[in-house]
């Protein structure tokens, strides 16, 4: 059958108008739904954007007909998980059926903005999923007509309910880049998103996502499972390099970049990328068979959507070129 491939606004590098434009361009073109990076900050300087993600959400479900949501959001920094779940919550009323909230544990360049305390990853874990569990709360209770009271580590809230609610909640997907987070996604999330990374990897990390749905008495065939690939495609295979080193060098870095606070400083570690350090991280060059054959693997891995960002600025060409070549022959 066809795939689902979607589109990847990332409004860390376009303004909030052309994301919405690109993304109806990408419908266009036969890209089926649109995740949506939510950030404070670009991740470099030069990228020069950083739009809110609800805002252009909101614009998007309004210009095209596909599903949508974050990928991904992090409830309890910059905002309380209420007033995430009110945001899912209002754009799955105004478009029932399409959108899925995305949610993770957060990088210090969005959530530190706010001057709370950063924490380590593993507590940056333990309050994902508690927001996830508060979230899921208040969207059960909201449907039932009820209040909900929330007690828990991180998180309170006190006796209320979502006025605005759809008739089903939104699906809940928890991002995942470990075995141990990915398993218990699978226990408690509605499906998972991730990240490209290599092959390997990520079959482990789709099989502890499936043990986890077992343990939760789920068929995880019938869960998400979601993956946002970057690639790097343009013309000639040098421009691609170019582009690839230009717009997103952060793909061949090989430290962690949850705890870099500022774009500057992600632009001075990002001058250390040279263009080996992208193999098995990105697919970069003209070769659209290539690309094709690449992300043809990772649905024979078992993602069931994919959501694909091109890292060079023109994102016309892209969308264009990948419908018409590379779209068609892809198949889960």
């Amino acid at each position: 059958m066809p795939a689902h491939i979607g589109y990847a606004a990332m409004l860390e590098r376009f303004p909030p108008a052309e994301a919405v434009e690109l993304s109806a361009l990408a419908e266009a073109n036969g890209f089926t739904g649109v995740m949506a990076s939510d950030h404070f900050q670009p991740w470099l300087p030069a990228q020069g954007e950083s739009s809110f993600v609800w805002s252009v959400l909101a614009a998007i479900g309004a210009s095209t007909t596909g599903d949508l949501g974050p990928g991904v959001t992090t409830p309890g920094f910059r905002m309380h998980p209420a007033v995430v779940a009110q945001a899912s919550a209002t754009l799955a009323a105004m478009y029932p059926g399409r959108h899925w909230l995305g949610i993770g544990s957060g990088e210090a360049i969005n959530e530190h903005v706010v001057g709370q305390y950063w924490p380590e990853p593993p507590e940056r874990i333990e309050r994902m999923f508690e927001a996830v569990d508060l979230v899921k709360r208040l969207f059960a209770a909201s449907i039932a007509g009820r209040d909900v009271r929330f007690s828990g580590q991180f998180f309170k809230l006190e006796s209320t309910r979502l006025w605005t609610m759809p008739d089903s909640a939104p699906e809940v997907l928890v991002a995942a880049g470990g075995p141990v987070t990915a398993r218990r996604a699978g226990r408690v999330a509605d499906g998972l998103i991730t990240m490209g990374a290599p092959v390997d990897r990520l079959a482990a990390l789709l099989q502890r996502f499936s043990e986890g749905a077992r343990e939760s008495g789920r068929d995880p065939e019938r869960m998400p499972r979601v993956l946002q690939l970057h690639l790097a495609w343009a013309p000639t295979d040098e421009e691609a390099m170019r582009e690839a080193l230009r717009e997103w060098p952060i793909a061949g870095l090989r430290a962690p970049r949850g705890d870099i606070r500022s774009p500057y400083d992600l632009e001075h570690f990002a001058r250390t990328v040279r263009p080996e350090d992208f193999a098995g991280r990105l697919i970069v060059g003209a070769d659209l068979d290539r690309h094709r054959a690449g992300i043809q693997r990772y649905l024979d891995l078992g993602f069931d959507r994919i959501y694909l960002h091109n890292v060079g600025r023109d994102q016309r060409a892209f969308v264009e070129a990948f419908g018409r070549e590379v779209l068609p022959g892809l198949r889960r």
